[in-house]
């Protein structure tokens, strides 16, 4: 989840453009073996006037990526990038070996039951995508791996011919002989409905452009979508759509800071519409078996009221904040939801916030965190007793892992740490016993005992105790002289995760050590955490990152010149901001996707999603917003100083920050940085926010980067 953007002024570009664009890092004479000339992005007078001020914006152009020009300033930048790191291939090609040799290329996922069927994915040696599959439950409701196996979707095959593929939606009819899914084609995460008859394999003619998400009704022949709009990506239209038919339009979202989703209770007797903003939801329902009916509202728009629904037996349980900043859970009859008609099941916990409610038949799962680490609390109905789910690692990562069928009585959960592979485990929320199902194979073998982990903690510089994670391999020196990358993130309410990572031991095995901090922001340490992280207090966020590093240094973990950062999307927004404040901290950077441009983007209402991010970061159009916004901005603060060496990365195709972000930051930085530190930018042409969307393709572009940050630390091995 991260800001999402698109390009929308169109500035001319007068015929010198191109001329003065110097490709000089493109093309060297065969005999003069000179060293790579970065390209410099020409200037151009673009200017606004806001708040009575007058903004001027050099690399504007940059910004109309159906201009050729644009588009050869990106190549020119890609050749640079790959004549710069000619050297560090080598290295970037062992990481890649290392972490393919790791993976298990034929692999199965855990096979999850709905209906009459087990539904899994599998990959295959050298392809490059999943191949979604199912078979018939066997004796006793029990996989049977020997019953045949029907290919729902191969994944490889869809993806012939394409720079870029991926699936997101992936819905099975109430009778199992229809499937709905989503594809994107472009890396700008717009996704296009397809329905495939399960019994003649054949695509319907049914389809529908920018569909966000689908549920289908009980008489499997009607689907509700969810489209978003063309230009700003705002999930905002509601559709139903009679197979055959044409779609209708049931619902249109009006407020811009709302979008929309469609899905069903658990149960599957409801469709539930929900709107959302940063700090507003509504829900609304409508039974599965009546898809022309109407649907109605559970409880009314409330300004900061957030709640969400889930149904059984006449009863809706409804997780909110309503005088629970934390959020409870409460009961109430689903013909009389009001509040007056509550009845508390879950009360509201000062130091742990709820994340998630799952309603079964006979149980109640609430997923909590508190103290930067998740647990799972499971409620029996008839019992009324209580039982937690959590584990004894000092850090660790437990999530549910899916768990579809409304009467189960074994609830799916993922659970790893930064030594221990990705484990799915079935809990019996009878009597809370586990049964491992799998863990990821680590090929070639993987000892646990040779890495340890632990949690840190830091004072900010108000007294905040803000929570790291660390992993290394045993033996490593701490006394300042250890390679160090340190992680973070920070927006949103998103958390930052105490997971494993395969394509991390590169790093491990060759003595770093790997840092990832729970800054303000994010919902680690609860709501008030995420609240303190954002809007006018933003600045807090960077200031905890600071912070992080500077105790790392200050314990002898690392040193500045071995202490290299790394963020994505938000996260490239934290990078941008801290090396303006603390440049001298940081060997060096990696920036992905990163959100920098932020004034030209938020001043821009009709780029995707913009509107909706005021209340997460502010509205720039309030004066006292737009100066806040304005004194962290990356690319606004820009000055002549020293910078730590950077590698920044994009997709041209991103819809969620815009590629011209990073792209004039780059332009902006390299005119104004009074050192001689590396400065790369690097853009996939062919695809979008998440990068390469094939999974050897992902681990050499994960590879290159690693290759690259190993070389700032002099490690060529």
């Amino acid at each position: 989840m991260s800001i999402a953007h698109h390009a929308m002024r169109r500035l001319s570009l007068c015929s010198t453009i191109l001329p003065a664009l110097l490709l000089s890092g493109v093309a060297q004479a065969a005999d003069a073996p000179v060293a790579p000339v970065a390209p410099v992005a020409a200037k151009t007078a673009w200017q606004e006037t806001r708040h009575g001020t007058v903004v001027t914006d050099d690399y504007r152009w940059l910004q109309k990526k159906t201009d050729p020009a644009v588009i050869d300033y990106l190549n020119a930048e890609n050749a640079y990038t790959a004549a710069v790191t000619a050297p560090i291939q080598p290295l970037a090609d062992k990481v890649f070996a290392e972490i393919k040799g790791r993976i298990q290329e034929v692999d199965l996922s855990v096979p999850v039951r709905i209906g009459n069927f087990y539904y899994y994915t599998r990959t295959e040696a050298g392809k490059q995508y999943a191949i979604n599959c199912r078979r018939p439950v066997g004796a006793n409701g029990a996989y049977d791996a020997q019953a045949a196996e029907e290919i729902l979707l191969d994944q490889n095959k869809l993806a012939e011919g394409q720079k870029f593929f991926s699936v997101r939606a992936f819905s099975v009819s109430p009778n199992e002989q229809l499937l709905a899914y989503t594809t994107d084609t472009t890396g700008f995460r717009q996704y296009e409905l397809h329905i495939k008859d399960l019994k003649t394999g054949q695509l319907l003619t049914d389809s529908m452009p920018r569909v966000t998400s689908l549920a289908w009704a009980a008489d499997n022949a009607t689907l509700l979508l969810v489209q978003e709009d063309a230009t700003t990506k705002r999930s905002d239209r509601l559709f139903r759509l009679a197979l055959g038919g044409t779609p209708q339009e049931v619902y249109h979202e009006a407020v811009e800071q709302f979008s929309i989703n469609v899905g069903r209770t658990q149960d599957k007797k409801f469709f539930v519409l929900r709107a959302g903003s940063t700090d507003t939801s509504e829900i609304s329902l409508l039974p599965t078996d009546q898809p022309n009916g109407v649907f109605k509202s559970v409880l009314p728009r409330e300004k900061g009221h957030r709640y969400s629904v889930e149904h059984r037996d006449g009863l809706l349980y409804i997780l909110t904040n309503k005088n629970a900043k934390n959020f409870r859970i409460v009961s109430a009859p689903l013909s009389a939801p009001q509040s007056k008609n509550w009845k508390e099941l879950v009360p509201h916990d000062k130091n742990a916030v709820i994340k998630s409610l799952d309603v079964f038949q006979n149980y109640l799962v609430v997923m909590e965190k508190s103290r930067a680490l998740n647990r799972a609390r499971i409620y029996d109905f008839a019992s009324k007793h209580w039982k937690t789910v959590q584990f004894d690692d000092p850090v660790y990562l437990a999530n549910p892992a899916g768990t579809p069928e409304f009467n189960a009585t074994q609830f799916r959960m993922s659970y790893q740490s930064p030594v221990t592979p990705p484990t799915v485990i079935d809990v019996s929320m009878k009597d809370g016993k586990r049964t491992v199902l799998k863990q990821q194979e680590v090929v070639g073998g993987y000892d646990a005992s040779r890495y340890t982990t632990q949690r840190l903690w830091v004072t900010a510089r108000d007294g905040v105790q803000v929570p790291l994670w660390v992993v290394y391999k045993k033996g490593v020196k701490l006394d300042g002289s250890a390679p160090l990358l340190l992680y973070s993130y920070g927006s949103y309410g998103i958390s930052t995760e105490a997971g494993f990572s395969i394509a991390r031991l590169s790093l491990l095995d060759r003595g770093v050590i790997y840092v990832q901090a729970h800054i303000r922001g994010g919902t680690d340490m609860g709501e008030a955490w995420h609240e303190d992280g954002m809007l006018m207090k933003k600045k807090n966020t960077f200031n905890d990152f600071i912070d992080s590093a500077d105790y790392l240094v200050r314990e002898k973990w690392t040193s500045p010149n071995r202490l290299i950062i790394q963020g994505g999307s938000a996260g490239g927004l934290l990078m941008g901001a801290v090396v303006n404040m603390r440049p001298e901290l940081f060997h060096a950077v990696h920036a992905a996707v990163p959100f920098v441009d932020v004034m030209n983007t938020m001043m821009d209402a009709s780029l995707p999603l913009t509107t909706g991010e005021y209340l997460e970061w502010g509205n720039p159009n309030e004066k006292a917003a737009y100066d806040y916004m304005l004194s962290y901005s990356p690319y606004d603060n820009i000055a002549r100083k020293n910078y730590p060496a950077m590698l920044v990365t994009t997709g041209l195709n991103d819809s969620q920050v815009m590629y011209w972000e990073p792209a004039k930051y780059v332009a902006k930085l390299r005119a104004y940085k009074t050192d001689n530190h590396p400065l790369l930018l690097k853009t996939n042409m062919g695809a979008g926010h998440g990068g390469a969307s094939g999974r050897y393709d992902a681990i050499a572009e994960g590879a290159f980067n690693t290759a690259w940050m190993l070389s700032q630390w002099g490690i060529t091995e």
